[in-house]
Formats: C-alpha cells, structure tokens, sequence
C-alpha cells in the first residue's frame, strides 16, 4: 500500500483566525480517538502524527481555509529513511547529488524541492539528521548510513577537514544587508589565491570595484559573489543558481570560467537555464518529487540523458513519471502564420537618459503574435517596454499605440492585500492561468508574504488578465524554475490565442524564449551608452543576427529538439558559421 503523509506549512496555518476546521473534520478526531490534527504545544500551529495519515485525511486537509495542509503520496520506491526531515509533517530530503572531481555536475529540479537543502548539507553548512528531526547526528552515524557508496568517503574527508568547500549562496540580493563597504574591500578579505584583478576581469566588474556594495545592480551582485567563491582555494566549488540576473553573453562567460574549475575541483552546479546548465555540466542529477513536500536525487546521467530524461518528465531506471506530458521543442524554425490582421505600430523613436542613447526602429505588430526581445543587460530594453507602456516618453517619434496595454515590470514592488483580491480578474481564468502557475494556494496568502518566485507568478497572472490588446511582459522567468518557465510561456501562449491578442516579451533565458516567440526583436550597442533596436525579424534572421553577435552557434537535439550550444571552434560550429545557419540546421 502506497504511504500518504501530510505536509503542513506553518507560514500559511492561522489557528487564531479559523475554526479549526482541520480538527473538527478529522476523522480520527471524529471518531472519538482524539489523536488526529491537534495544535502543538510549542508552536501552536496544526500538526498530526504521520504514522496516522491516510487517504481520508484529505477531507479534512481540504477544508482548511489557508491552504496550509495537504496530504501527499511518497513513492513506492522509497523505503529508507530520508537524509533530511526538517520536522513532523514538514519537508524531507531523499538520496544526494555525487560530487566528482574533475568534472562539473549539474543540478536540475523545481524550486521547494530540496536543492539547496542538498547543497547546505554537502557544504557543512547543515548537518543531515537522516529523518529524525528529534536529535542531531553525529559524522560517525553519517558515514555509517552512506557505507559502501561514493558519499562514504566525501563524509569521511568532511569530518576530517580534509575538504574545503567554496559555496555560491543562491540570494545574492541579501549581500548588501550581510556586507558594508566598497566591493573590493569585501573580495580582499578572502582572496587567498592572490587573483583578485584576473579574476575581477574575466567577469567584467573591474570598472565597479571601488563601488559600495549596496550601490551595485543585481547582475553586478551576481558576478560580485562569483568572484567572491573563485577566489577561495577549494576541494569543491558550489554554485547555487549562478546566472539568475544574467545576460546570454554573461551567462555563457560564466559557464566557461566554471567549467575551467573543475580541472582541478569538483563542482557543483544548480540551474534553471537548461541551455546554460547543458553548456555547463558534464554530468546531471535530477531532483524531483513534490514542492515543500518532499525531494529526490536521481542517479547521475549525461547531460543530454539527464536533462532529455527531465523533459521527458520520466526517469527510467527508477519507472518514476513526474510530469503529465513530455516538453518538446521545433525542429524547425516556426511556420510563417497569415496574420493579416495589424494591431499596431510605432514610427522609429529614440530617448536619452542621462548618458545612455537609445534608438528604436519602426514597428508593427499584427493580432495573435508572441515577439521574444533579447540583447544584453543594460542596452535599452526595460526603457523600450516602458515607451510603449507610455510610462516614459520619446524625444524623438511619437507612442501613440491607442489600444489598452498591460505591463508586467522587471522588478516587482508587492502591493499590500490579499492575492485573491489582486488577482480578482484572473480568477475567471483558473484553467490557462491559476491552475498552471499553481497560484490555489497562495490565493488566501498576503501579497507583501510572498516569495520572488510566488510574487513573479502572481504578477504574470494579473498582466495576462487584464483586459487590453498588447502584453507587455518585462523578464517573466527571473526567480522560476524550469518547469516554471515553460508552464508561464504555456499560459501566455494560451491567453494570446484566447483573447487573440498579441504580446511582447523580455527575457534572457534563450530556451524560454524559443519554445514562447515566433518573431524577435534584437537589442545590440554598448551597455550603459548607447542601444539599438532592431527591426521585428523572424526567429531564425534574428537568432542568426544575435548568435552572431556572441560568437556562437547552436544545433537541435535529435530527441527532444532543444538547443544546444556548440563547442567553439568544432566541426560542427565551422560549418554552421560558414552557412550563416547557426540556430537552425
């Protein structure tokens, strides 16, 4: 018989504001018996003894008014213990990632499933309770519980001090409330290889070094703690979520500089690019099972088998699906649709701000398209949306789009009040936006409460039910897992055909963008000085014009389709180049 137990999240349980309708439907309580959901002592929030949950459970999980209780199916195939509980009815972690030196091993999962929870643990930073939250473990019970696997020997050198672990923390944006001071003040205290400029150089933040740290952009805090971890020597580098605020061209610079590491290290990776995390990795776990339930490490695979295998939504050896449906990509670039019907149009415009010159070519964008923007980080494009949003206004050319318009900014002020009030309009869509963004349980939450990730959706899902004829959505997929990503481009592409309205969007995630657009318009100048937008060209002219900008090229996955970065300089990149075909072949 399958086990059910359930997994309550405190956060969300507001004894004082319900009428205990978890207690009062319990079907143990009911009966008499007195031992189903209680409130415990300590903390006063809902708890139940797992060994007692069973499918009736449901009845009573149901009923409570926050959504703070539900009651999940474990796996058949689990039957040891987890590596780590953090308590009754709260999260577990099953199995760990391998590292291996020499090489870079890839992580991949949803977010609420115990990536970082892995990480903390193979970094020292947590101590595995291996399922009993009621005491701490000793190295001696650890490595006695991982006897006869690769992890025997990591816990041992662990315990010993033998291994030095450098970690990226995934919050990068939480730094400047840890460290005061100049950014290179911060790098000197713990650059013990004595390559603070090289590396400071490579990641292109030599020109911010005597910035104060609270005065730096997300992606300049990004590569900051980069840095930070390149300079430690170590036996194993962590990088917990390394290109969340990134450009393409960064992004892929950053692969490369961690990809040098492992010549000499074990690394691990966590990432939501799936075209960086393919670039990056030489082998892949993937981590799956039910957010802030419970997670599970897969063995390892190769990363076209792990991250296929991810996309497939099953794991074979193990007979585990955990997706409906397989996420497949085109193998060709996207059919040229009959869309005669013109929506609207914008003559060329041009803005200055400060220092920064902006020039846009004339536009028009017909009913029913999806129109991906991509260029680098700070070349114009949040100052392009925002024209067209009529937030700002041109010094040259006139915005005149006369239709309603709906904006999705790129960083998210939380209003204050209750999701289900803000999202009282996109309720009415609950099958093409509630129910994919997962956004049920957070309808009783508090706006200001929200995670980035949570707060992100809930946005998209406002934006997308508005009632207006252009969509503008500003970097959707920051704070979103893959699986995230690809259901906010589902639902987009959904309430476009809907409506039959049309939407722009932009993004840095190239997979994201493929698998939404069927046209772009490419950015292009020199950062913080002068941008160029483009003309609206098809996917394939404008990948082409892009990737020739970065210097690379890509190819199509014979199993799923997805792109794929070449290797510079292969047979396979020359031939691309020489054809001018470097996105599609």
């Amino acid at each position: 018989m399958q086990k059910v137990t359930a997994i309550i999240t405190r956060d969300k349980c507001h004894p004082d504001l319900c009428q205990h309708e978890c207690m009062k439907f319990d079907p143990l309580n009911r009966a008499g018996k007195q031992v189903g959901f209680h409130l415990n002592e300590i903390h006063g929030k809902a708890e139940i003894d797992e060994s007692l949950v069973t499918e009736m459970h449901k009845v009573s999980a149901n009923k409570c008014p926050f959504s703070a209780i539900k009651i999940v199916k474990l796996p058949q195939e689990l039957k040891e213990a987890p590596i780590h509980k953090y308590g009754e009815n709260l999260f577990r972690l099953y199995k760990l990632p391998i590292p291996e030196k020499g090489k870079v091993t890839g992580i991949i999962g949803r977010n609420g499933i115990g990536k970082t929870t892995a990480m903390e643990i193979l970094a020292s930073l947590l101590m595995p309770n291996l399922g009993n939250y009621k005491k701490e473990c000793s190295y001696k019970e650890i490595i006695q519980h991982f006897r006869g696997s690769e992890l025997q020997n990591y816990f041992e050198q662990l315990s010993k001090n033998n291994i030095k672990v450098a970690y990226k923390l995934q919050k990068v944006d939480e730094i400047p409330e840890k460290y005061k001071g100049k950014v290179v003040d911060l790098l000197k205290k713990i650059d013990n290889s004595n390559k603070l400029q090289e590396i400071a150089k490579k990641l292109e933040i030599d020109s911010i070094l005597k910035n104060d740290i609270k005065a730096i952009s997300g992606g300049e805090l990004q590569r900051v703690a980069i840095a930070a971890t390149l300079l430690k020597k170590a036996d194993l580098y962590i990088f917990d979520e390394p290109t969340s605020y990134l450009d393409i061209k960064q992004r892929l610079k950053v692969s490369q500089i961690i990809k040098d590491l492992s010549k000499n290290s074990a690394v691990l990776v966590v990432e939501h690019d799936l075209i960086v995390l393919d670039d990056i990795s030489d082998i892949v776990h993937l981590m799956f099972g039910e957010e802030t339930a419970y997670g599970i490490t897969s063995l390892p695979k190769t990363q076209k088998t792990g991250i296929n295998a991810y996309l497939d939504g099953y794991i074979k050896e193990m007979n585990i699906k955990f997706r409906d449906k397989p996420i497949k990509f085109l193998a060709k670039p996207p059919l040229k649709k009959d869309r005669s019907q013109l929506l609207t149009s914008w003559p060329d415009l041009a803005k200055t701000l400060d220092s920064f010159k902006l020039n846009i070519k004339e536009g028009e964008i017909f009913q029913g398209e999806v129109i991906g923007i991509i260029g680098p980080n700070g070349i114009g494009k949040t100052t392009f949306v925002k024209l067209l949003a009529k937030e700002l206004e041109p010094d040259k050319g006139k915005v005149d789009l006369k239709l309603k318009i709906s904006y999705k900014p790129q960083y998210i002020i939380p209003k204050k009040g209750k999701v289900k009030d803000f999202l009282k309009n996109a309720l009415r869509y609950k099958a093409e936006l509630i129910n994919p963004l997962h956004l049920d349980s957070l309808i009783d939450s508090d706006i200001e409460t929200l995670s980035g990730g949570e707060l992100q959706r809930v946005y998209i899902a406002r934006c997308l039910s508005d009632d207006a004829d252009l969509f503008l959505l500003d970097e959707p997929s920051a704070y979103l897992d893959v699986e995230q990503r690809l259901a906010v481009s589902k639902a987009i592409r959904d309430i476009i055909e809907l409506k039959g309205k049309s939407a722009l969007i932009v993004d840095h995630d190239l997979l994201f963008i493929d698998y939404l657009s069927e046209k772009l318009i490419v950015f292009d100048g020199i950062p913080a000085k002068k941008g160029n937008a483009g003309k609206i060209t098809s996917m394939e002219e404008g990948m082409n014009h892009f990737l020739k900008e970065l210097n690379i090229t890509m190819r199509r996955d014979k199993e799923s389709n997805r792109p794929r970065v070449n290797k510079l300089g292969s047979q396979l990149d020359q031939e691309q180049k020489a054809e001018n075909k470097l996105y599609y072949t």
